[in-house]
């Protein structure tokens, strides 16, 4: 292997692996919050990319009737709940009513305008991402508030079933095929040997923006520190009056836009089928599993260190890249198990 072919691989695994980074923060951000492994993850990566293709193919993707449906079932349940409710019922049945009906119907509306129609490919990437970044608050609502003081392991079975939801929903929307989305305009860029292309620009620039709003976010609004004060404690959250459902639909949501522009990012350098979002957020949560669910820049760097490693694996004994890649998580776990072995106190809280 010469040293082009060592600069080339590289540079391969970090643009992937910076997609992958995105994906581990999203379900460490998810699991401190709400103690949910977030399998469904992956999916809102494929559903973006492919509503784009539907998009730029012509066709009003059925993304946005999967989404009113699930606005509905949302809303009847809230509404359900809202019964038994003594105050604010008129405030929080409106609340309820734009969030999961008004708000899909004008995407639905939208959607009808992008269809046929010359518009700009910022403006169908925004429709795009719209579409299935409001499918989580709905998603959340029917699965996860519910059972949301639930155990961990409890909530990781309605993930796993929820993924499977989603994965039969985005089978039938979206068919079999594999599609692929349109690249970001620009020329190449010659250093050297090297060819930058501006795919590979866009993802490592989108990825330090993104990765810097979640910090300021974070540290800086009010949300943000609700947010992370849920992460400590959900229960010692809800006594200083912070909704633990608000704030677990709010985390979804957030992870579902980290998820929906990823979407957008690997959508031109790969075949997206319906099913290719688990794979991508299993490799996620492999570098998730490096920073133990907890610390976000080991997360980041072991994503990093996922993409670089599935590179070469390519190279080396393509035919083996996912078992090699995902072989890796059997030692971390065992490391995991004795570096960190669970207390009494956790094991009583569970």
């Amino acid at each position: 292997m010469d040293f082009p072919t060592i600069v080339f691989l590289l540079m391969d695994g970090v643009t992937m692996g910076a997609v992958y980074v995105l994906l581990a923060v999203a379900l460490v951000m998810v699991f401190n919050v709400t103690r949910i492994i977030y399998v469904p993850q992956g999916e809102f990566v494929s559903y973006t990319a492919l509503t784009l293709a539907g998009f730029d193919a012509g066709q009003r993707p059925a993304t946005v009737w999967f989404l009113i449906g699930v606005g509905v079932l949302a809303f009847v349940l809230d509404l359900l709940s809202l019964r038994k409710s003594v105050s604010g019922f008129g405030r929080r049945l409106v609340s309820s009513a734009l969030l999961y009906l008004i708000l899909p119907l004008v995407l639905l509306l939208i959607s009808g305008f992008v269809v046929g129609k010359e518009v700009n490919l910022v403006f169908k990437i925004a429709v795009s991402v719209t579409i299935v970044v409001a499918l989580a608050p709905g998603l959340y609502r029917i699965a996860f508030k519910p059972i949301a003081d639930a155990s961990p392991l409890t909530l990781l079975v309605a993930a796993i079933s929820l993924h499977f939801v989603l994965v039969g929903a985005g089978l039938r929307m979206f068919g079999p095929e594999g599609l692929r989305t349109p690249a970001f305009a620009g020329e190449p860029m010659q250093i050297g040997f090297l060819m930058i292309t501006p795919q590979l620009l866009w993802v490592l620039g989108l990825t330090v923006v993104l990765i810097g709003g979640l910090y300021l976010f974070f540290e800086r609004t009010l949300y943000g520190k609700a947010l992370r004060a849920s992460a400590i404690s959900r229960k010692g959250a809800h006594l200083v009056g912070i909704s633990t459902d608000l704030a677990g639909s709010l985390t979804l949501t957030i992870a579902a836009a980290i998820g929906a522009v990823s979407g957008v990012l690997i959508g031109p350098m790969t075949n997206m089928k319906f099913d290719s979002g688990f794979l991508l957020g299993l490799k996620g949560f492999v570098g998730a599993i490096i920073g133990g669910l907890a610390v976000y820049p080991l997360a980041a760097a072991g994503a990093v260190f996922i993409g670089v490693l599935e590179a070469f694996s390519s190279f080396w004994a393509s035919a083996y890249k996912e078992v090699i890649v995902f072989t890796l998580i059997v030692p971390i776990l065992i490391w995991r198990s004795v570096a960190q072995p669970q207390t009494e106190e956790e094991v009583a809280e569970e």
